[in-house]
């Protein structure tokens, strides 16, 4: 069952809002028609139920609501032509007030259900305290990227890093300020990255960010931008933290998401046993072997 909507909600997605509407618009009228042309003893106004929940679901409540007027008026019509057929001509007129009632709950039931829906897979996607991508979510990013740079040829790059002496901030000044922290580390990244980039929280005080169609010159500029930022922050608030990080850059390399956060995770420890506060870099041409990092040590 799961997978019948899966189909449908795919196939439905590739319309244009435009063209949903049409087809919306043609369903009301072809069911307006079979009701004139079978007359008023068959009844098929639940079938314009799927008109009225594809608009609402695919283009909004406001169409969907639109829509539902547009289909009690074609039943209505019909019902005006088949007038003489009813014992009393209020009939028809009242039979669509409560018809339009059915319809507008319905529109608006659904519409709730979407909003909802939206809601869950928001938050089963973003880290509750920081407010960007979590690891599943940053994992399913990540595999769309690197089979679009495997099919283009393109470079993807990967900044991994790790809030150094983060549990002395605990320790100190409590775990309030510890999430503050946090916080201002997500902001000040999602501050300086792309649009089509995307900052994540792995859990604990280690973040990263994954850059589409990004090469070792790009990353090594936004890497060395992103420490500086970050340090100013943490000297404004008087916390002395640093950063390790590990930046990759992956040309071709046929590589998973995995085998890329192993690599970016080892290069951000590298960089804390060096004695942390250090950029550590890669470029990563074919299938991963032993990690030889090329280290850039920043004073």
């Amino acid at each position: 069952m799961r997978q019948f909507f899966s189909y449908i909600n795919h196939f439905f997605s590739k319309f244009s809002h435009l063209t949903l509407i049409m087809i919306s618009v043609f369903l009301a009228i072809v069911i307006g028609w079979i009701r004139y042309k079978t007359g008023s003893e068959y009844a098929f106004s639940l079938f314009y139920l799927f008109p009225i929940i594809i608009s609402t679901w695919y283009v909004g409540r406001g169409v969907g609501i639109a829509m539902s007027i547009i289909c009690v008026a074609t039943w209505l019509t019909a019902d005006v032509s088949l007038l003489h057929k009813f014992s009393n001509t209020a009939v028809p007129f009242i039979n669509e007030t409560f018809r339009l009632i059915v319809f507008l709950f319905v529109t608006c039931l659904v519409w709730e259900l979407k909003r909802a829906l939206g809601i869950n897979t928001a938050l089963a996607r973003t880290d509750p305290l920081t407010g960007i991508a979590n690891r599943r979510a940053f994992f399913e990013f990540a595999d769309i990227e690197l089979k679009k740079a495997q099919r283009f040829k393109n470079p993807v790059s990967i900044i991994y890093m790790d809030i150094d002496n983060f549990k002395n901030i605990n320790d100190r000044f409590g775990h309030h300020v510890g999430d503050r922290l946090l916080r201002i580390v997500a902001d000040t990244i999602k501050k300086n990255i792309r649009s089509i980039d995307m900052a994540a929280r792995f859990g604990g005080d280690e973040l990263g960010v994954l850059l589409p169609e990004t090469d070792d010159t790009g990353i090594r500029i936004l890497a060395n931008k992103l420490r500086e930022k970050l340090l100013a922050r943490m000297r404004h608030h008087g916390w002395s933290t640093t950063f390790s990080i590990g930046a990759a850059t992956f040309q071709n390399s046929g590589i998973s998401v995995y085998e890329m956060l192993n690599i970016a995770d080892k290069l951000m420890y590298f960089a804390k046993r060096n004695g942390k506060n250090k950029i550590v870099f890669q470029v990563v041409k074919k299938k991963p072997g032993d990690v030889r990092p090329d280290i850039e040590i920043v004073a």
